[in-house]
């Protein structure tokens, strides 16, 4: 069953398993859920240009460009001028990925397409980020846009085999030019289309067999045929018109690229730029600010190329037969098989900036500026993020004084060997941790100097990160260790030159990271998003498996495929501690003390572990440390739970569970003292560290774990499986509460310190999903769902359609939530006004309504006008005239009136005229004075009372001013003696105590009155209130009392648990 609560097998054989408690009613549940009940999604960040897609980029007047990039079902638009600050994002998205995009004076257009037997195709019109149009396609469509060209009155799209055109002016689809050998060799365009400014009406397309079409657009005709002079060119595979008259750039797939004449179908120029077929040319761009060529670069003449078989851009001056002057090596990072390099290349118009983007999710701007004057451009802004599926994510931890300013960080690591820091507040703060110069190493060892060497360069960065732990209590930030550093090294190799004794240094490293293959553990600097000093070895030569740091920062635990666990000081870099290990001389003599400590209480030594034996036989596959520095907690996949003393690296307890399961990892909630272990038998154990007993064993996963962790309070449980499930339990019942069914598996998800998100990332993605959690603003039940329950939710989306944030959480209705819901109606929670009558109770009225009450006329003097208010303008003469004959006919009808109720009186009794004086006066009586004519008794009481409860804190403040203080005061006695039963009751604390301050602040005078009465023997009835009172302070002495012997007594009990003795 989902979600059963189980007993560890050999712990609690004589007592049975428990099993959830499912409504009768939840199987009847047909209609499958499409929301979250604890989670809703948010947006994706992460994304920049994940795609192959080419980037558009368009001039916005004459100070900055607009560069459009596309994630997937969504453009993003970039301002140049702002840094690349991501300023639009489209909405809606589009129903399939987008294939295609371009610019159109200040509109996107935008193809896209869907997947599947009978796919979908559109072509869709944004504006500023908001849906404005779409073309009619034409019903013979059943290819895929994969180019977009604006020119003049035309839109022309280019297809795998055919190319569609449309006028601008109405959308309407005019014609479909196609070559008459469709379906042979060499009917596919795959140099896509150009367009020539000269040559009106006219397009050009490049075919796979070498030759360049030209066709009229508006007569739908073909003109002519460019040949290649050769047919061992082979295909086109790109085309570019020139800054020059008639001249078209036409690249090969063979390698060559040719500047042809169209007028005179000659060949001007030949450049073999495609590195003989390896990485054939698939963008070219023209400088058109007629510098950049020359030796002194004062002459026009500049191509840059590139190919998406290769990350480097090629830059060429065409002056003099044409060379290539300098190659920009490493723009895009590529992998291995060289597939998914730089997708487009563009020189802005008119200026010195180069714009690339890459499949490595890339976005970066080169400008050409250094002096003294070099070919080559230097980076000016870049927007990237991973290039591969994520494979570690956690949130910063908050620091020690208790700000969440690093709740709103995300630490990710991916298999393309990158860490990122990703901001929720601003995007443009997002940045990947710098690994040192890897470039200049390259380009040392002569890696970056031919094609072959594609993929190299990442293989100088640190290998992929598997394991991470953070600690912000001693991260010093952006001044933690200034100036030039060594980056990864060991505390031996920097002996004699230490950092550790730096007199400018604030903080140290405070992220420590695992990586495959690897016996080397590294430290980061979070504060510099850099490398750290020092490379943590583990002392038995095994691949790391494990890290965590210690809650105070200082120290660093590295867990070994081979059992051993090392501890080192962050701040010097050195070895502190092994476990197990051979006790110093200064250890051997604490032990020793406490051997005797314990001999004098108990009258003998328990000693269950000997000295430096317990090591794991089995890869460590998860380690922490407590929150006061106590025990070093760690598992090893044999199915051994070891705790360790941290100071002396001694074996204190174990849990062995090698009979039934392995431990594939732990995670503690330094919090609550639960650590939870993922285990082989696909369940998620939970165990208290300081009684070492399992309190919880969460089942009902049918795959493997990819990642689990504990909600910010420690509640619940969190887990991600191999079967696409995101699985929620609360820790208090142990029930399944909450199950996401995603797209695809989720490889690691991680909950902000805060609560207010989660993140998790996906198999097949390279983004990071936030989701809100709706619990911090209503109520989630802790029934326990069936799988009918699971909810199919989609990943949120990158321009956040279909999510909402913490804001439309909390102000949504619980009605707009989910229709399907109908837990509050399986399994309605009690409403328990008190608990027990030996408890005092507060009341669930809010504070606001009762906090007030005191200094409310303090807040009515401070809201009182600055200035008294202006008489209006003079009004016209005529509306002067008009206003005093209507007052003067109203004052008319009012004598008139008055005259006639005075002679009515007259004629009427003196009985009449007592009954509707009598029924005056009940009429302005207040609502809480009508309470006290039903009664002295309890229903009276809490009628009164609850009366209160609802109102406002002025409406209260009228009430108890309303009540009569007249002798013999017996309203005023009414609300004394209704208060004084409450306290009786124990009910609604806060509120008796803050209802009596205004009563003693109002009627004080009367009370005075009533203490003077009390003396005159003649009055029966005085002294009465003073009595009630006097009977109210008693019965407020008393609880008094009794409250604070129980806080004594609470102190007392906790002071001697906490003592040394």
């Amino acid at each position: 069953m989902a979600g059963a609560v189980i007993p560890v097998g050999g712990q609690h054989s004589n007592r049975p398993a428990k099993r959830q408690k499912v409504a009768a009613n939840s199987a009847n549940i047909t209609t499958p859920r499409t929301s979250s009940r604890i989670f809703a999604p948010f947006r994706t960040i992460g994304l920049v240009s994940p795609t192959a897609v080419p980037f558009t980029a368009h001039p916005l007047g004459s100070t900055t460009f607009h560069i459009t990039t596309s994630v997937g079902r969504t453009l993003q638009t970039y301002d140049l001028r702002k840094g690349l600050n991501l300023v639009f994002l489209t909405r809606p998205q589009t129903p399939g990925p987008i294939t295609a995009t371009s610019t159109w004076d200040h509109r996107l257009i935008a193809s896209w397409s869907t997947s599947g037997p009978k796919p979908e195709r559109g072509l869709w019109i944004f504006q500023r980020g908001k849906k404005t149009g779409e073309f009619l396609l034409p019903p013979t469509l059943d290819e895929d846009i994969v180019q977009i060209v604006v020119y003049g009155s035309w839109i022309v799209a280019c297809c795998t085999t055919k190319i569609e055109v449309w006028q601008s002016a109405t959308l309407e689809h005019h014609t479909t030019l196609q070559t008459p050998f469709i379906g042979g060799k060499g009917s596919i365009l795959t140099g896509g289309i150009a367009i020539m400014p000269t040559f009106t009406n006219k397009v050009f397309a490049g075919r796979e067999n070498g030759s360049v079409e030209i066709w009229n657009i508006a007569t739908g005709k073909l003109i002519y045929s460019i040949v290649p002079p050769s047919s061992d060119l082979g295909p086109v595979s790109a085309l570019e018109p020139t800054p020059a008259l008639s001249l078209l750039a036409i690249a090969y797939a063979n390698g060559p690229l040719m500047i042809h004449d169209v007028r005179t179908d000659r060949e001007v120029l030949r450049l073999n730029a495609g590195h003989g077929g390896q990485a054939p040319i698939t963008s070219m761009s023209f400088r058109t600010d007629d510098l950049g060529a020359g030796p002194d670069g004062q002459q026009a003449g500049i191509m840059a190329t590139a190919s998406y078989n290769s990350g480097d851009v090629q830059l060429w001056d065409l002056n003099n037969g044409g060379k290539r002057t300098a190659t920009l090596r490493g723009a895009h990072t590529t992998s291995d098989t060289g597939e998914d390099g730089i997708s487009k290349i563009e020189f802005l118009s008119g200026q010195a900036v180069l714009v690339t983007s890459g499949a490595d999710n890339s976005l970066k701007t080169w400008i050409f500026d250094q002096t003294p004057f070099s070919p080559l451009p230097r980076p000016l802004h870049a927007r990237g993020g991973h290039s591969a599926p994520i494979t570690t994510l956690n949130f910063l931890p908050s620091e020690a004084d208790g700000t969440d300013a690093n709740g709103k960080w995300l630490f990710s690591a991916a298999k393309d060997r990158s860490a990122w820091g990703w901001s929720l507040r601003r995007d443009g703060q997002s940045t990947e941790l710098s690994q040192g110069s890897v470039k200049s190493k390259a380009k040392k060892l002569g890696m970056m100097s031919s094609i072959d060497s594609r993929g190299e360069t990442e293989r100088l960065k640190a290998p992929e990160i598997t394991c991470m732990s953070c600690s912000m209590n001693r991260d010093g930030g952006m001044g933690a260790m200034p100036g030039h550093k060594t980056i990864w090294a060991s505390a031996k190799q920097l002996k004699g030159k230490s950092t550790a004794t730096d007199p400018n240094m604030t903080g140290w490293e405070s992220v420590i990271t695992g990586h495959r293959g690897d016996r080397f553990a590294r430290t980061w600097f979070w504060g510099r998003k850099r490398a750290g000093r020092w490379l943590l070895e583990t002392s038995d030569g095994g691949e790391v498996t494990s890290v965590a740091v210690s809650p105070c920062g200082t120290f660093a635990i590295l867990g070994s495929s081979r059992g051993i666990i090392d501890m080192y000081n962050l701040q010097s870099g050195l070895h502190r501690q092994r476990f197990p290990t051979k006790l110093t001389k200064a250890q051997a003599h604490r032990l020793d003390q406490e051997h005797a400590r314990q001999a004098l209480q108990n009258g003998e030594v328990k000693e269950q572990f000997a000295k430096g034996l317990g090591k794991h036989q089995a890869a460590v596959t998860g380690v922490e440390v407590d929150s006061l520095n106590r025990y070093v907690i760690s598992c090893s996949v044999d199915g051994k739970i070891k705790f360790w003393d941290f100071l002396n690296g001694r074996l204190l307890h174990e849990l062995d569970w090698s009979a039934y399961t392995s431990a594939h990892g732990l995670k503690l909630h330094r919090t609550s003292n639960l650590l939870s272990l993922s285990c082989g038998d696909k369940i998620i154990r939970v165990v208290d560290i300081e009684t070492r007993r399992v309190v919880r064993e969460l089942s009902g996963l049918r795959a493997a774990v990819n990642d689990w962790t504990f909600s910010h309070d420690g509640r619940w449980i969190l887990a991600a499986s191999r079967d696409a499930l995101v699985n929620v339990w609360d820790l208090p019942t142990g029930h399944l509460i909450d199950a996401i069914r995603l797209p695809s598996p989720c490889t690691a998800l991680s909950m902000s310190p805060t609560g207010e998100f989660l993140a998790t990332t996906q198999e097949d993605s390279v983004g990071v999903d936030l989701w809100t959690n709706r619990t911090l603003f209503r109520h989630v039940p802790t029934r326990a769902i069936s799988e009918a329950e699971f909810a199919q939710v989609s990943a949120p989306a990158a321009s956040g359609e279909g999510g909402a944030s913490v804001v439309a959480t909390a102000l949504e209705g619980a009605e707009d939530i989910d229709q399907n819901d109908e837990y509050d109606a399986l399994d309605p929670l009690p409403i328990v006004d008190q608990l027990t009558s030996s408890v005092e109770t507060l009341s669930l009225v809010p504070r606001s309504r009762w906090q007030n009450l005191i200094h409310l006329d303090q807040i009515r003097e401070r809201n009182k006008p600055i200035e008294p208010p202006k008489a209006p303008e003079k009004a016209p003469f005529f509306l002067s005239l008009t206003q005093r004959e209507s007052q003067q006919g109203e004052d008319q009808s009012l004598a008139t009136l008055t005259s006639g109720d005075d002679a009515l009186d007259s004629n009427m009794g003196a009985t009449a005229s007592s009954r509707i004086l009598k029924m005056n006066r009940e009429a302005n009586q207040s609502d809480l004075s009508k309470f006290s004519r039903d009664g002295v008794n309890e229903k009276a009481f809490n009628a009164a009372t609850d009366h209160l409860k609802n109102l406002s804190p002025s409406a209260i403040d009228i009430e108890i001013r309303s009540l009569d203080a007249a002798p013999p005061y017996a309203q005023l006695l009414f609300f004394v003696q209704a208060l004084t039963h409450k306290m009786r009751e124990r009910k609604d604390y806060e509120l008796v105590q803050a209802w009596m301050a205004v009563f003693l602040k109002v009627h004080a005078d009367a009370i005075a009155e009533d203490v003077e009465a009390s003396t005159d023997e003649e009055n029966a009835n005085g002294g009465q209130l003073v009595n009630a009172l006097r009977a109210w302070r008693e019965e407020q002495k008393k609880e008094a009392g009794r409250l604070d012997a129980l806080a004594g007594y609470c102190t007392g009990v906790v002071g001697f648990l906490r003592s040394a003795r």
